[in-house]
């Protein structure tokens, strides 16, 4: 049941973000992370995962969003929204030192891992919800 809701939120989530994306480059990459991490590696994969994230958001314009997400009832799921501008800022991306560090440090620690590439449904809402963040 909680996952369920889980799902709502991404998608507001991908909606809110979207809307900037198309109105830079129409060619957008919009993706949904699920990852399973081993129990116990969870915390430090968490730690670095947080450090990675902060620093595509710092550090590269071609990133708009790394939203790191837990499942509530199952922490060892993970689920990360990740927005790029092109497929150029997502291959460049890859080569990044801290998303190499991030790889290289955490791929032992990694159960499962699924890419999941998304597009958006109804980008003019996202308008609105923009709004709504603002206030």
């Amino acid at each position: 049941m909680k996952s369920l809701l889980l799902l709502p939120l991404t998608l507001i989530i991908l909606l809110l973000c979207a809307d900037i994306i198309r109105a830079q480059d129409k060619e957008s990459m919009i993706r949904i992370s699920e990852i399973e991490v081993y129990v116990e590696h969870l915390e430090e994969y968490k730690t670095i995962l947080k450090e990675e994230a902060a620093a595509s958001i710092a550090l590269e314009d071609g990133v708009v969003a790394i939203f790191p997400m837990f499942k509530k009832d199952n922490p060892t799921q993970i689920r990360i929204l990740e927005i790029y501008r092109d497929k150029q800022a997502y291959l460049a991306h890859l080569k990044t030192a801290h998303f190499l560090k991030y790889k290289s440090t955490t791929l032992h620690m990694v159960k499962l891992l699924k890419l999941i590439d998304m597009d958006v449904l109804d980008p003019d809402t996202a308008k609105l919800m923009f709004t709504k963040m603002k206030e």
